[in-house]
């Protein structure tokens, strides 16, 4: 039995919950502390942490200390979102944090943060979740400084979005505009109606959506006075509506007390549950499904799960992969090329285990590079290198931290011969990030010659080190001298940096 707390350090509340974890009965959640603190507020007006909420932020990070003392903590993992991501000077912060509290925070990026939060639903869910996202399905996951909407069709995901746009912003740009009572419905509709119009004209145009699920801190407690008994976590969008509007009579002190949450939270409840309101009119989804877990559940689940505590059926990495293959569709990348650079690369990456020494999650990185490395060509013919570059690095692939995002980019542009992305990767300080782009690029960059015509498919592609020589073979119906020559030219490359010459081979099949 292992004790495990997950601690969030949020945009308007700081939470901690305890866990038992072990192979036998799995997570069992034993408390759970919040504490409300808006930091939030001063991050995205200001663009720093003011010395009072300092000091408070501080002081309550100790009593957390405390607690996981007195419950004897095994681990613990403390997280920070866009309060702490989005501050000046996040260094410096995270420094005051360690020396006054002994805790070390680390800062999730967008990605990852919303990846936990998708991951406590997908695992809490059990297999409710897998049979929902069989239909079209919307998952909406509100912050305080943005709300990401991830879309999914047939089991997969289909794509996910980033909205500048959460709900202390909102509710932050609403106290500065100072509308009558009166007007705030309509002010608060406008806010969200402009920031959807772009989603819904580029990405919910002919979706059948038939589901919302939605990762929200107040919206838990609207359904569970209208959810039915045994199932409190859906309602139908027609209850929904109907108690919506019944609230949007009341003032923050009814709602408070109608929902049963402190009269400060109200002021947050309203613009989480009119976005909602919002994405029911815009797909006329049937069903809600508000799970009611938080970030920190995330974070135990990704413990556990890394750990190996628990087992999941869901595969995470697939998501991944399917996100990554969205993109590439988007720039229309050829779907032989990618399927050959993948066999190649796949193939080499496995049969030297022991030579180049990176783990599974360098391999998803390897897949990653492999979908992505074509998609600067739909920007641009003569700079195709330097445009997937810059579309890797500014397109948000969930589950991926941005240095891994980066180290997939890097990759990319490195595997392009004359490109300097060995230079860019050789300026970062962390040597496993160095030493993982140079030797997913020179991987890469033998792979892609192999996959040189957009036209030729290979039945298979075998790999296998004798002595200092890695023998490709590849089996394909057709002549691939031109391809032999193309993966030689990267030959070099992948010599200097694994000490190994590949030597390739090719069969004739019918």
């Amino acid at each position: 039995m292992k004790i495990f707390a997950a601690i969030d350090v949020g945009s308007y509340e700081i939470g901690m919950k305890i866990f038992q974890m072990s192979k036998k009965y799995g997570m069992k959640e034993i408390d759970y502390i919040r504490h409300r603190i808006d930091l939030g507020t001063d991050t995205y007006t200001t663009g720093k942490i003011s010395y009072d909420h300092m000091e408070e932020l501080c002081e309550i990070l100790k009593g957390f200390t405390g607690i996981m003392e007195s419950y004897r903590v095994d681990a613990y993992r403390a997280y920070g979102t866009s309060a702490i991501r989005e501050t000046r000077r996040t260094d410096v912060v995270l420094d005051q944090i360690h020396l006054r509290t002994g805790l070390s925070v680390e800062v999730l990026s967008n990605s990852e943060q919303r990846f936990l939060d998708y991951k406590s639903v997908a695992l809490k869910g059990g297999g409710i979740f897998d049979k929902i996202i069989h239909s079209g399905t919307i998952f909406v996951d509100i912050g305080g400084g943005s709300t990401q909407v991830s879309i999914f069709r047939n089991a997969g995901l289909i794509t996910t979005v980033n909205l500048r746009l959460g709900i202390l912003k909102i509710r932050e740009r609403l106290t500065r505009m100072e509308p009558r009572r009166s007007q705030y419905d309509e002010l608060l509709s406008e806010i969200i109606e402009n920031e959807l119009h772009s989603l819904r004209k580029l990405y919910l145009q002919d979706m059948d959506i038939r589901n919302i699920i939605v990762v929200d801190d107040y919206l838990p407690y609207i359904l569970h006075r209208i959810g039915e008994r045994e199932n409190p976590d859906f309602v139908t969008s027609a209850q929904y509506l109907d108690y919506l509007e019944k609230m949007k009579l009341m003032n923050h002190e009814e709602v408070s007390k109608l929902v049963g949450i402190p009269p400060e939270n109200s002021s947050l409840l309203m613009p989480s549950a009119t976005f909602i309101q919002h994405f029911i009119n815009s797909t006329n989804a049937e069903k809600l499904w508000i799970p009611g877990v938080s970030l920190s559940d995330g974070i135990a689940y990704d413990y556990a799960e890394r750990t190996r505590i628990i087992e999941t059926g869901h595969d995470f990495d697939r998501d991944i992969l399917t996100s990554a293959d969205q993109i590439a569709a988007r720039y229309r990348c050829s779907q032989t090329i990618i399927a050959s650079i993948l066999q190649v690369s796949l193939a080499v990456f496995d049969s030297m285990k022991k030579f180049h020494g990176l783990n599974r999650r360098a391999r998803l990185l390897l897949e990653l590079s492999a979908r992505l490395r074509e998609c600067g060509s739909f920007i641009s013919v003569s700079a195709p290198a330097e445009s997937a570059y810059s579309i890797i690095m500014g397109t948000e692939i969930i589950g991926l931290s941005h240095k891994e995002r980066e180290m997939v980019a890097l990759s990319v542009l490195e595997s392009f011969p004359g490109e300097a992305g060995y230079t860019r990767a050789f300026n970062s300080s962390d040597e496993t990030f160095r030493l993982t782009v140079v030797k997913l690029s020179a991987i890469l960059r033998l792979s892609s010659g192999l996959a040189i015509n957009p036209r030729k498919k290979y039945r298979s592609v075998r790999a296998a080190i004798k002595e200092r020589e890695l023998i490709i073979t590849v089996e394909s119906a057709e002549e691939t001298v031109l391809e032999r020559f193309m993966a030689l030219e990267g030959a070099k490359a992948f010599e200097e940096v694994f000490g190994i010459r590949p030597v390739i081979k090719s069969k004739m099949v019918t």
